[in-house]
């Protein structure tokens, strides 16, 4: 069982969340990392999200930023979206984020910030021990 579940739309997302990943390893936090799109693969997405034992769900993604939405309606879990500065300096993805319709909840971090993503995760792991 992971603590936190690292899920990319893209594999070009890889440098924000080896961010994420740099801050979980030095805290000692154990994690997986998917690269999984709301758009290309939801099957496979919708599967994961499902089936993972994760107590924190971070998404990261950029453009339409879909994935933290979408993962959001496939779990109660806490959902962490990460909006990437693909296009439009990544207002685009931090809206698309942050707009989520009631009840369902996503905690949004800023543009290419996955060491936020990560400090915060750690944080709701630590409430919740």
């Amino acid at each position: 069982m992971v603590d936190v579940a690292i899920i990319l739309g893209s594999a070009s997302d890889r440098a924000i969340a080896d961010k994420a990943v740099d801050v979980l390893t030095k805290n000692g936090v154990s994690y997986d990392l998917q690269v999984l799109s709301a758009h290309r693969n939801p099957e496979d997405l919708d599967a994961y999200v499902k089936k993972s034992e994760a107590k924190v769900f971070i998404a990261i993604a950029g453009l339409s930023a879909a994935l933290p939405g979408v993962v959001a309606s496939k779990t109660n879990k806490p959902v962490i979206g990460v909006p990437v500065s693909a296009k439009l300096g990544g207002l685009d993805a931090l809206l698309s984020i942050v707009q989520m319709p009631r009840g369902v909840p996503v905690a949004c971090v800023g543009i290419d910030n996955g060491e936020n993503a990560a400090h915060l995760a750690i944080r709701i792991l630590e409430v919740n021990a």
